[in-house]
């Protein structure tokens, strides 16, 4: 998708980012084991995205398209840990009320099989329903790719289906065996080192 406009955000913008991956995940197999209650999951996503965004505000980078199709969630993971979210285990609570276990139980799945060599995370990339498909994903990735080739810095992630497993594979990610959920849904871990070109 040529000509699409991306703009850095900040934390005035977290609630609408938080909301439009919450809207976006709704059909992934792992929310679906996150937040079983189909009338209550995206409140409690978006809950859950909202803290993960503002602290990427405040310690990462979050692009957005002009037109708020989609959006990217950068983190850096280089040299020392970053802290966490501020108050994080009260307001993961406020946000996911009875299925704050199974986001505790994801994050320690995260946290076990996240590199330790300097890179920057993709913890989130989302795009509306009705524009998947069209290269929005495809737009921040190239933009924020583009600046980690520069500085000869890789990348990470966790693909949580195939679609997303593909597209990353298409921009140079390498898939490692997947981890799995306690009800089977896999995500797979994928690496990609800078392009020198």
């Amino acid at each position: 998708m040529t000509g699409t406009t991306i703009d850095r955000l900040g934390l005035a913008d977290s609630r609408w980012v938080a909301e439009r991956i919450a809207e976006s995940f709704l059909v992934l197999d792992a929310t679906r084991w996150l937040v079983p209650d189909e009338a209550k999951r995206e409140a409690v996503l978006a809950g859950n995205f909202e803290i993960i965004v503002a602290h990427a505000m405040r310690h990462g980078v979050v692009f957005g398209t002009a037109d708020r199709a989609g959006v990217a969630v950068w983190l850096p993971s280089v040299g020392e840990p970053l802290p966490p979210p501020e108050d994080y285990d009260a307001r993961l609570a406020a946000a996911c009320g009875e299925w704050t276990p199974r986001f505790v139980h994801l994050d320690e799945l995260f946290a076990a099989h996240h590199p330790h060599r300097d890179h920057h995370h993709l913890a989130l990339l989302a795009v509306r329903r009705d524009r998947q498909g069209q290269g929005v994903g495809s737009a921040l990735l190239r933009h924020h790719h583009a600046r980690l080739d520069a500085s000869g810095m890789p990348a990470y992630l966790e693909a949580s289906s195939e679609i997303g497993r593909d597209l990353y594979a298409r921009h140079g990610y390498r898939v490692s065996e997947p981890f799995r959920l306690p009800d089977g849904t896999p995500f797979w871990p994928m690496w990609r080192e800078p392009s020198a070109t």
